[in-house]
């Protein structure tokens, strides 16, 4: 580790669960042609037109790294000639008030480096970039997986770039990408290896196409994003902690709330938030989430049908949630344990 890392234990990683092991959603989902949040926390999958997927919380791992958990991207529709707008991105957004120490904009701006293990049936060279959101800039950079179904680290330093600030706030300032695959568009260019103007034929020179094989796979974890031009060993922090960092921009929610019956249908209930949200956060309900509840003297387990009323602060809300049957007008409610396995039944999204 270097000098200045000794000096300076504390968080290094900007990147949040590069482990892998916080997936409030789902562990699994199959059928995904567009982009979302699915499983492991944080992690966006970018998808527009490139084959169909599926992702889940695999407990494949590079042995004697520390780690629990891996994310794996499994390509179930193949598209091996995409169009030329097509792509498909595995890529987290940070906020820019948690970036001010890159100094990015000024002449004291910070080099980074960014390290990583993967493991992909699919050899090749892929591409990291990272997309400056608030000044349309970016910068790329290749790496190659050389044997198939191995586990390799990569190490990739990027740079500081003196040009255009983060703005110091609470929205999307960067944007890490790791392209596996796009069409003509964004690879038709010369890569772009130092910082500049975002020209998409010049983000991805050269990238293999994860996505023009069903037997194509690949496994990730262990993603840090450090201030410097070395790389130290990754920072596994508590869970806890790593979980309420998620909780800032997804919860899962309802556990032990409690409410009132507004009418035979309908209950009220009102719940604070275990963190602070990054901005209001958008309601749904978990989808077909059996719930069970605790009406006067007895049990109840519906799934929901829907939400209403919505009025969600950055520290809690309260909503109707339709779907019983046999309430007693403004008998109290209060929810129970069900099959979710953090339990609660309703999303609380609060994402970039």
């Amino acid at each position: 580790i270097a000098d200045d890392k000794l000096a300076n234990p504390g968080r290094r990683n900007i990147i949040i669960n590069g482990d892998m092991r916080i997936a409030q959603r789902a562990t699994s989902v199959t059928g995904k042609t567009g982009s979302g949040y699915y499983t492991v926390d944080r992690w966006r999958n970018t998808i527009s037109g490139l084959g169909t997927w599926s992702f889940s919380q695999s407990t494949d791992t590079p042995t004697g790294q520390g780690f629990g958990y891996s994310l794996k991207l499994d390509c179930t529709t193949a598209d091996a000639s995409p169009a030329a707008g097509d792509y498909f991105i595995l890529a987290q957004l940070l906020e820019g008030q948690d970036l001010q120490r890159l100094k990015k904009g000024t002449s004291n701006a910070e080099s980074v480096t960014v390290s990583f293990w993967v493991k992909s049936t699919k050899t090749g060279t892929y591409i990291l970039e990272f997309e400056d959101a608030d000044n349309t800039r970016s910068i790329s950079q290749s790496y190659t997986v050389d044997s198939a179904s191995t586990w390799e680290k990569k190490t990739l330093t990027f740079a500081g770039d003196t040009t255009g600030a983060f703005t110091n706030d609470t929205n999307t300032s960067l944007v890490v990408n790791f392209w596996y695959g796009a069409g003509t568009d964004y690879t038709s260019g010369t890569l772009n290896t130092s910082w500049g103007t975002r020209t998409a034929a010049n983000i991805a020179p050269g990238l293999t196409n994860l996505g023009d094989n069903t037997a194509n796979e690949l496994y990730i974890t262990g993603v840090q994003l450090e201030v410097g031009s070395t790389a130290s060993d990754f920072e596994h922090r508590h869970f806890t902690e790593e979980l309420k960092l998620c909780e800032r921009y997804f919860e899962v929610c309802g556990q032990g709330a409690s409410g009132v019956a507004e009418n035979t249908t309908t209950i009220a209930i009102m719940e604070k938030f275990k963190t602070l949200k990054r901005g209001i956060p958008t309601l749904s309900l978990k989808a077909s989430q059996q719930c069970a509840f605790r009406h006067q003297a007895s049990d109840k387990t519906i799934t929901p049908s829907g939400l209403a009323a919505l009025t969600p602060s950055y520290r809690g809300f309260w909503c109707y949630v339709e779907g019983f049957t046999g309430l007693t007008n403004q008998g109290s409610v209060e929810s129970r344990n069900n099959t979710a396995s953090r339990g609660g039944f309703i999303f609380a999204d609060a994402e970039l």
